[in-house]
């Protein structure tokens, strides 16, 4: 009979439940995934007793909280608080999101924050996002044109700049992508669904000369075409995008070359 088991070192343990601030009374449990590479311990799950008193609204202000005043080694990423960076992405409750646009009172009984799913995970909350941004790169996103450059910038009409709505406002958040099982399974080939999002940005926007050169580009059967349209990336994405429309979208101008 086959012996199925994870790796060693990759079972996530309890860990140390940190108690509360003397004379707190409403408070509430974070339970958060903590390793670190500097040790040779398993995975653990630590438990944050925080007054929600002097507790901002946000899961991010939770976090901050913890790392200020009970629990300094916690690491995680943060920057601009606001929804536009995408620093503070990561599982909260199950869902991929922005940790400064979660609100507390949104999570029912305890909070789970983990890292973002499927990514090596450098400490803690802190996935390592480099295959990520590499493939990125692969798409070249930015302008690029074969005519002369004019004297001023190039100009649009409202419709075709209407075009880009719904593409441009991507964070690089990776929420979508680390939700995508075929990601998953297939991240050493497929681009996944925000890398594929940008890339349909530049083939969407009238000023780019390069169509051709970028459907060359996802030509390839792993590339472009392991989104099965499950849609795990509209549902997460924290800025309610719809990259599997944007990825269908490029599989018709694939299409239409044809024809």
């Amino acid at each position: 009979m086959a012996d199925f088991a994870l790796p060693r070192n990759s079972k996530v343990q309890d860990g140390k439940a940190w108690p509360k601030t003397e004379g707190a009374t409403n408070t509430r449990d974070f339970k958060v995934y903590r390793w670190s590479p500097d040790d040779d311990d398993n995975p653990r799950v630590d438990t944050y007793t925080v007054d929600m008193d002097t507790c901002g609204p946000m899961v991010l202000d939770a976090l901050i909280k913890i790392k200020n005043e009970i629990d300094p080694t916690l690491t995680f990423r943060r920057s601009c608080r606001e929804g536009v960076c995408g620093s503070c992405a990561m599982n909260i409750d199950g869902t991929n999101t922005l940790a400064c646009t979660s609100f507390n009172s949104d999570i029912k009984g305890d909070v789970k924050i983990n890292p973002l799913p499927h990514q090596e995970v450098v400490k803690d909350l802190v996935p390592d996002m480099t295959h990520f941004f590499a493939q990125y790169r692969e798409v070249e996103p930015w302008l690029k044109t074969d005519s002369q450059a004019p004297e001023r910038e190039r100009l649009q009409s409202v419709e075709e700049r209407e075009k880009i709505d719904g593409l441009w406002e991507c964070i690089l958040c990776a929420c979508c992508t680390t939700s995508c099982p075929s990601y998953w399974w297939n991240a050493d080939r497929y681009l996944g669904p925000a890398v594929l999002l940008q890339a349909y940005r530049w083939l969407a926007d009238s000023r780019d000369e390069a169509t051709g050169d970028r459907l060359d580009n996802l030509e390839d059967p792993f590339r472009l075409y392991r989104c099965h349209t499950i849609m795990n990336c509209a549902k997460t994405c924290p800025k309610s995008l719809n990259p599997a429309k944007a990825i269908a979208e490029i599989k018709k101008m694939m299409l239409e070359r044809q024809l």
